[in-house]
């Protein structure tokens, strides 16, 4: 079962457990002992997280493999100086 859930946050990307256990049709709490067993092995990073969707309070794990770093954000990054600055001799 454990695949199952590796294969599937490969597919899909960072997810919320109860997400997971719908779509994987796991039982919730299965589902959440698979999850700790991936952690404690350092397969899955997990944080608690708490969402509101349309004025509903959802808590819930989220989880990522630990392998997958996020994306960095595109264009510009704060603080980096065009290389133009420094050959004109503007400091």
């Amino acid at each position: 079962m454990t695949e199952t859930i590796v294969a599937y946050l490969r597919a899909h990307a960072e997810q919320l457990d109860v997400d997971m256990a719908e779509a994987l049709r796991i039982p919730l709490a299965d589902l959440r002992e698979q999850i700790a067993q991936l952690a404690a092995s350092g397969d899955v990073i997990c944080c608690r997280v708490t969402r509101f969707i349309e004025g509903r309070k959802i808590e819930g794990i989220s989880c990522r493999l630990s392998c997958d770093p996020p994306t960095p954000a595109r264009g510009r990054k704060p603080g980096v100086k065009k290389d133009d600055d420094v050959d004109a001799g503007i400091f």
